[in-house]
């Protein structure tokens, strides 16, 4: 099955509510495990790219060319979007350029009127070529590819101008934040969301930082219209326990141990399970 945006699974998503995960790739290992885990729950599946992970990756191009081949040579027939994270104005033209199905422009670090004039020119874009678009009002918190964020809550009427130019998503912040959430973090405001989804209506709503947000929070965020969550510092922490525990039971010196096939093996059955745990909270098994 060729790549799809992902407009029609957060469109589904966002009347049977659940949310599709989008879980971060950084390696073959990674890709390998998400795309035969989507399979195996026939869940839809958005794989998402940040602009350090292409660049690790080879190029967009690369990243294109060896999930199409992946999905192909896996036969995987659920829905699959390929999709920036993160991404500056100009990333998503490379990303647009290389044969992503799916962008996101964080203009979030931007004024509101230079935010919505660069949202605005790439969803012409986007919609000239089918493609899906991911926008962001107000900061989440942490570090992504450089892009810091406090955690701001965004503005309601903000986020009403933004997804008035026709995005597919909208990424509002809403207090969450990106890596592992300290034990001072307050929660989040469900207020605020509440207050943006009375302003989007049918828009479907983003949640970053999904690492660490405890599941009854996640599954309230579900009903308030949040229809794509995204994780990837959960399965960077699984991959890595894992790894750590394989070396330190001295398995790379037991025959052919060493040998990255078996060397990566435990982290990428760890990711596998950590992907199956979150797309059974969000909901998507079986909605492929």
């Amino acid at each position: 099955m060729p790549l799809v945006n992902a407009k029609e699974m957060l469109t589904k998503a966002k009347a049977g509510h659940y949310a599709v995960g989008q879980f971060n790739i950084n390696n073959l290992e990674w890709t390998k495990a998400i795309l035969l885990t989507a399979e195996e729950l026939k869940s839809p599946v958005i794989l998402g790219v940040s602009e350090g992970a292409g660049k690790y990756m080879c190029g967009y191009k690369t990243v294109v060319g060896m999930v199409t081949a992946m999905i192909e040579e896996l036969n995987i027939t659920v829905p699959v979007a390929l999709h920036l994270d993160h991404g500056s104005y100009e990333g998503a033209k490379k990303c647009i350029e290389a044969g992503f199905s799916s962008i996101m422009f964080d203009g979030s670090h931007y004024p509101i009127e230079e935010n919505f004039a660069k949202t605005k020119e790439l969803v012409e874009t986007c919609n000239k070529l089918g493609l899906s678009i991911e926008a962001e009002v107000g900061s989440i918190g942490g570090e992504e590819d450089g892009v810091v964020g406090m955690g701001e809550c965004a503005d309601p009427d903000e986020c009403k101008m933004i997804a008035d130019l026709g995005v597919t998503m909208l990424a509002a912040g809403i207090g969450n934040i990106h890596g592992v959430y300290p034990e001072n973090w307050p929660g989040l405001s469900f207020e605020t969301l509440d207050a943006i989804q009375a302003k989007t209506g049918d828009m479907p709503l983003v949640l970053h930082g999904g690492t660490g947000i405890p599941d009854d929070m996640i599954k309230k965020a579900i009903a308030l219209g949040v229809s794509k969550i995204n994780v990837n510092t959960e399965c960077q922490l699984v991959f890595a326990e894992a790894t750590r525990a394989y070396i330190e039971a001295g398995k790379d010196k037991q025959g052919k141990g060493f040998d990255p096939r078996k060397l990566l093996a435990p982290g990428t059955e760890a990711i596998k399970a950590k992907v199956k745990e979150k797309m059974e909270i969000f909901g998507s098994v079986g909605k492929a």
